[in-house]
Formats: C-alpha cells, sequence, structure tokens
C-alpha cells in the first residue's frame, strides 16, 4: 500500500519528532502512543492495509493529505463511499472522535468507524474539491459563524480545557522572545487572565475551524446541508476563542487591505455576529492567539518569518 501515501505527505512527516505533549499525558486506554514521524511513516502502508481489512474496505481514488493526516478515498461493503483517515498521534488529535461522535453528523462530518489507538476514523465522504475557501471571504465567515452555532454542545470531561493549556501560555508569553514586540506579549498576558477571570462555562470547542476545515457534502446528497466542519481539534472553552483560525487563514486577501486593522477586524465581527459571540471577547482571544503564534514561531526563525511577522502585523490590528 505504498503507493497510498503521497511523496509530498512523507517529505512533510520524515523528519518530525515524537510529540512530547502527548509522551507527557498519564498512559490511558484507548491513546495512541506518540511515535516519530519517520517511524510511524515506515508503520503507515501496513496499518492502512490492515484497516482496509478489518473494515472490509475497498480504496476508491487516489490519497489526500493534510500537516498530520493520511485520507484514502475508499467504499464499504455495502457499496457506500466513505474516506479513511489516518492521523500522526498527536495531542490535538487524540479526542477527534470524541468530538465526532458528540456532534453526530449535524454541522460536521459523520463518524462511521474509530479506532482510536491507531489515530484512525472511517468517515462519511465529502466532496474533497469543494472547500469552504472557494467561497467570497464575508460570506465564508457567516457560513462558519453559522456552523459554530450548529456545533455548540457542553463540553465532555475527556477534554483539555483551555484553562489548563492557558498555564503553558502565560509562561511561554511571560518569557516571551526578542523576535516578538514585549507589548505585545504584556498585553497578551493581562489579556489571556481577563478572559480567564469571567470565563463562561466550557463548551465543546472545534478550535481550528477555517475555511480550508469546511467541506461540501457530496454531489447529490440531499440531507446534509451546505457545509460540513471537518479535522476537529476539539477543545473546553468558549466559542470566542475559536474565532482566531478565521482571522489568520487567507493570507493573501489580507495581503491585498488597505487597511489591516478593518480587515482583519470585520472578519472577526462577522463570524461573531453569525454565530451570536460577545464581540469583544472575540476580538480579546484572537489577539491573545496571535501573540501567541509568533511566540511560537520565534524559535524556528529564520524558516519561520513570514510567518511571525504576519501574526505580529494581525496582532497589532486587535491591540488596544
Amino acid at each position: 500500500m505504498t503507493d497510498l501515501v503521497p511523496g509530498t505527505f512523507t517529505e512533510l512527516l520524515l523528519d518530525r519528532p515524537a510529540d512530547a505533549v502527548l509522551g507527557a499525558l498519564p498512559r490511558a486506554a484507548g491513546r495512541p502512543t506518540p511515535v516519530d514521524g519517520a517511524t510511524w511513516l515506515r508503520r503507515l502502508p501496513g496499518l492502512v492495509d490492515d484497516l482496509l481489512g478489518g473494515w472490509r474496505l475497498t480504496v476508491d481514488g487516489p490519497s489526500r493529505h493534510g500537516e498530520c493526516a493520511l485520507v484514502v478515498p475508499v467504499r464499504r461493503h455495502t457499496g457506500e463511499p466513505a474516506a479513511l483517515k489516518v492521523t500522526w498521534p498527536h495531542t490535538e488529535a487524540r479526542h477527534e472522535h470524541l468530538a465526532l461522535r458528540a456532534w453526530d453528523g449535524q454541522g460536521a462530518v459523520r463518524l462511521l468507524a474509530a479506532e482510536p489507538t491507531s489515530s484512525a476514523l472511517l468517515l462519511e465522504r465529502l466532496d474533497a474539491d469543494r472547500c469552504l475557501r472557494d467561497q467570497p471571504l464575508l460570506e465564508a465567515c457567516e457560513v462558519i459563524g453559522r456552523l459554530m452555532t450548529e456545533l455548540d454542545r457542553p463540553a465532555t470531561p475527556q477534554l483539555d480545557t483551555v484553562e489548563d493549556r492557558a498555564q503553558r501560555w502565560a509562561g511561554q508569553l511571560a518569557e516571551g522572545s526578542t523576535l516578538v514586540p514585549r507589548r505585545l506579549t504584556e498585553q497578551a498576558t493581562s489579556t489571556l487572565a481577563g478572559l480567564l477571570g469571567d470565563a463562561p462555562d466550557p463548551r465543546l470547542v472545534h478550535e481550528d475551524l477555517h475555511d480550508l476545515n469546511v467541506l461540501a457534502p457530496l454531489p447529490g446528497t440531499t440531507d446534509r446541508g451546505d457545509w460540513l466542519a471537518i479535522d476537529p481539534k476539539p477543545l473546553a472553552a468558549e466559542w470566542a476563542y475559536a474565532v482566531a483560525p478565521v482571522v489568520w487563514n487567507r493570507a493573501e486577501e489580507a495581503a491585498r487591505a488597505s487597511n489591516l486593522r478593518t480587515h482583519a477586524r470585520l472578519r472577526a465581527d462577522v463570524v461573531a455576529d453569525a454565530a451570536g459571540l460577545d464581540e469583544d471577547r472575540v476580538r480579546a482571544w484572537t489577539f491573545v492567539r496571535l501573540v501567541l503564534n509568533s511566540v511560537w514561531a520565534a524559535p524556528h526563525a529564520p524558516a519561520s518569518d513570514d510567518f511571525r511577522a504576519r501574526m505580529i502585523a494581525l496582532a497589532k490590528a486587535f491591540a488596544d
């Protein structure tokens, strides 16, 4: 099954170290074991072969991939089209199956089966050639806001919480970087503390919901709506936290904006309005996440210089 693993995917994973955060978690039943990219890639063809046999699937087209997952179009023994997703083990994806089960196809791709220890999912097949990126920007922002209302559920107890992660973030912001303006990290530290101090009850949140992670159903499908979320990175948080990816994606359109502050804030405001979110909390969380992105990018300079500069520029657009 090596022909199912594109060379571009191999290049992405080959030098990736095992996820240290996943490795530091207590061992638990059903949790994948962290492994470096090269080792995982060697195992991947056999794993895919085992999953195809165990779930009685036949390959139905060329594979696709993102940063961490291989997706193989398949057909079930009934002839139903589906998608086999196998993910390199990392902490953000370990609860993906729980989120998809909770949503049960409402606003998101439907989960058909899961093998959590292998980071493998069998999913409803969507139209990979029709993503929300192809829609006008503000229309896409409205769609994402409406999807947030469809996906809204109480947080389940297994999920990581934004409060737990914030303890690590506060230390990273305090340490800062010479490559990130100190006034931004100081303001982000203060803003983060304020957001946590009066946070609402946590919800099940897709923290990477942007237009590349929204696909259309297959042509001819009549009962699935127009757009469905994929690739959840579930977190117990408030939905205001989840708007930031809409701001930092579609960078080419932001680069063309005559006024970046107005452009970036408009994206966030449109999502907030469609989702019924507090605009001030959306802007505050978006600012914090942009500054965190710039801090995380700094150690990888100069390769990350363009990304870091973009995050800093966007953070300034949301700064007081």
